[in-house]
């Protein structure tokens, strides 16, 4: 068994308001569910990952180091704002070029907002792999400083025994034209099972839990305990008790827990994925994982209760402790219809308003930064970057229409967003009847129902290039992306790329000016930018897809054992009896012979 993490100061400081961190990533071989031992992705030779601190003002540097060999990647501080420092979020083929294996790579930004974070890779869908581990920003201001005795942290993840690259390549592929996601093999808490959080009597805990798996939402509850919800996504809320809760991939809380007094009996805690997530549900998944509130050590800790039903809080009803109203005057509204579609190529795609996203070959940041005023120009950073152009300090609003019968949870970087609509499920598209809350909640994660809508409002008051993406990491790889290019005259008075930047970029042979394309010339020539599969033929349908692949499938097989059968007869040799073998050889020929003539 091992404990739940504490908040310790893990950082190297390199002075009072400058908190270093030397990264060196590699390969590591771990077995968190102790079912199947493999590579995970480690840091410094360790994993699970150090949890990252910090304290509101202090200055971040992160220095990056990728001996995984045979990957690149990148780092995202998810949930931080990164004002005035875009060029340091991580997502590749936005900001920055991915970091090459053996390459050196720092971030360097300042910590401007309080909360619970997490850290992740944001490269080819990476994270997943272990790369992925809480970040926590202390704030001496904090409305709850007073009201606990003790800060732990506590994540929550699903867990896969094959690496990604392979389990990518098998989701999107001809042969599951139904875009149906692997499911996970496990369920984990601190990258373990079986945890143990010792408690003592009548004592309040600050518990920071984090969802940082690639694809199950979590309910979690406490036996026994009533958690009082006080902060999400970095957002303090004025309190509410919840008995359960239930945390998209991606989403954070922080909850007050009082312990009771007395200390004769210890307490399970459950993580339960969601299971409505998952096309097919295999026998030997076991979707919960346990921990224990643990008053006496001494004393067994009890099975956990099976529940029927799952009956979470509404993050909906959250109210922000410092009432920032709604943002009625709304400058920028526009649609983003999902849709989970086939191409060409017989695979399932992601797609907002019929386009599913596609890497350009210059980062996006730095299309913007070297194309002057036609910056504005959502075309030259491509079609299939789902490019949306905002000015300075509008008010946003995106009404987000799920065409889907999944559940599907979107993350904004660069900033948090009011919540103002979240239809039931099987609502259809937002039609504009509803009534919004005076004072909205607000968190950068927000899950859509099935078949079902939401609408979101931002102030553009952070310029750079962020991405708006579904956080189920099945999604991001097939497609469900959006950019928001947000005051890019700004950022080419403000923004300059690091020298090391430049350099992975350089290793990985990509170019670091010009359109999506990489042409400098003419920058609405996307000549040579990477392309989705050609469309689907009219007509065709996944079912279709399936029978079509099946039938080739068997064909081939036919062709191959009708060859292989064929090939055996050509080898063989008819029998020869009686007689002299020379004999009957010659006078065989001969036959043979006259028959040709």
């Amino acid at each position: 068994m091992v404990s739940v993490w504490l908040l310790l100061a893990v950082p190297v400081f390199a002075s009072a308001a400058t908190v270093t961190y030397d990264f060196n990533i590699t390969w590591v071989n771990e077995n968190p569910d102790n079912a199947f031992e493999r590579p995970v992705i480690g840091i410094n030779g360790q994993w699970p990952l150090p949890i990252m601190t910090a304290t509101v003002g202090d200055r971040v540097v992160v220095n990056v180091q990728n001996h995984l060999g045979n990957q690149s990647t990148s780092l995202h501080f998810h949930g931080l704002y990164m004002n005035g420092s875009t060029e340091m979020d991580g997502p590749v083929a936005a900001t920055q070029c991915p970091i090459a294996p053996e390459s050196k790579f720092t971030y360097d930004f300042n910590i401007t907002q309080p909360g619970t974070y997490w850290y992740h890779s944001h490269d080819s869908g990476q994270y997943p792999d272990g790369i992925r581990a809480p970040l926590i920003i202390h704030d001496p201001d904090s409305p709850y400083k007073d009201q606990y005795d003790e800060e732990l942290v506590l994540s929550i993840s699903d867990w896969y025994h094959d690496q990604m690259a392979d389990l990518i390549k098998q989701f999107i592929s001809v042969t599951n034209p139904t875009g149906a996601e692997p499911v996970p093999d496990a369920a984990l808490f601190n990258d373990t099972q079986n945890l143990t959080t010792p408690v003592q009597p009548g004592k309040t805990y600050m518990f920071r839990i984090v969802n940082i798996g690639a694809f199950a939402g979590q309910y979690f509850w406490m036996e026994g305990h009533t958690m009082r919800i006080v902060e999400v996504d970095g957002i303090y809320t004025e309190p509410a008790e919840a008995d359960m809760i239930y945390l998209t991939a991606a989403q954070r809380y922080s909850v007050l827990v009082t312990t009771k007094d007395d200390a004769s009996t210890n307490f399970a805690y459950v993580a339960s994925m969601d299971e409505d997530l998952f096309d097919t549900i295999p026998d030997s998944l076991n979707p919960n994982v346990t921990g224990w509130l643990v008053y006496d050590s001494s004393v067994p800790n009890p099975a956990p209760a099976l529940l029927d039903s799952f009956d979470p809080f509404d993050d909906f009803n959250l109210v922000p402790t410092d009432k920032e109203p709604l943002w009625d005057r709304v400058d920028y509204s526009f649609n983003l219809d999902v849709a989970m579609n086939n191409l060409g190529d017989g695979a399932n795609y992601a797609f907002f308003n019929d386009i599913t996203y596609i890497r350009p070959k210059v980062p996006t940041l730095y299309t913007a930064l070297s194309s002057g005023p036609t910056a504005f120009n959502s075309t030259i950073y491509s079609p299939d970057t789902n490019a949306f152009i905002l000015q300075k300090n509008q008010v946003v609003e995106i009404i987000l229409n799920n065409n889907d019968p999944g559940k599907h949870p979107f993350h904004l970087h660069g900033h948090s967003f009011q919540a103002i609509v979240r239809s039931e499920e099987e609502a259809g598209n937002y039609v504009g009847n509803e009534t919004f809350p005076a004072i909205p909640m607000r968190r950068d994660t927000f899950m859509v129902r099935p078949n079902g809508n939401f609408v979101i409002r931002f102030r553009a008051d952070n310029p750079g290039i962020w991405l708006f993406h579904c956080h189920i990491e099945w999604h991001i790889a097939s497609g469900l992306v959006a950019t928001m290019i947000e005051a890019p005259d700004v950022l080419q008075q403000t923004i300059s790329i690091p020298r090391d930047h430049i350099d992975s970029c350089i290793a990985e042979k990509l170019p670091t000016e010009g359109n999506a394309a990489g042409n400098t010339v003419d920058l609405f020539d996307l000549s040579g930018a990477h392309k989705p599969p050609p469309p689907l033929p009219a007509g065709f349908e996944a079912r279709g897809i399936v029978a079509l692949v099946f039938s080739c499938l068997c064909a081939f097989l036919g062709v191959g054992v009708i060859a292989w059968y064929g090939a055996g007869e050509i080898g063989k040799k008819e029998p020869v009896t009686g007689g002299d073998t020379a004999e009957t050889a010659a006078a065989a020929a001969a036959a043979a012979d006259g028959e040709s003539r």
